[in-house]
């Protein structure tokens, strides 16, 4: 299992696509390649955008199938940021 400490990477408020995208190519996907699970620590964030949670999550179960949400962990989220992770996660299920 790894932990991947978001705060350093995005500061308070996790709205940056990009940097969703570099986490997600960068270290989630080759976590999973090695069958590890992933641990997404919110610690320190604020927020969230919808559209950075789409960038970090939506292509993995394109990629893996919806079973790879089973192997992904959110640590440390508010009510906020657990709003938009479920939003998000409900959307990609329905959608695929």
């Amino acid at each position: 299992m790894i932990t991947i400490k978001l705060l350093p990477l995005v500061g308070s408020f996790a709205e940056n696509k990009d940097i969703a995208k570099d986490v997600r190519l960068k270290q989630v996907v080759p976590a999973l390649d090695g069958k590890k699970e992933v641990v997404l620590d919110f610690e320190g964030i604020d927020g969230a955008t919808q559209s950075f949670i789409h960038a970090l999550i939506s292509d993995l179960v394109r990629k893996y199938d919806n079973g790879v949400l089973d192997k992904i962990y959110f640590k440390n989220c508010n009510k906020t940021v657990q709003k938009i992770i479920n939003i998000v996660v409900d959307y990609i299920q329905e959608a695929g």
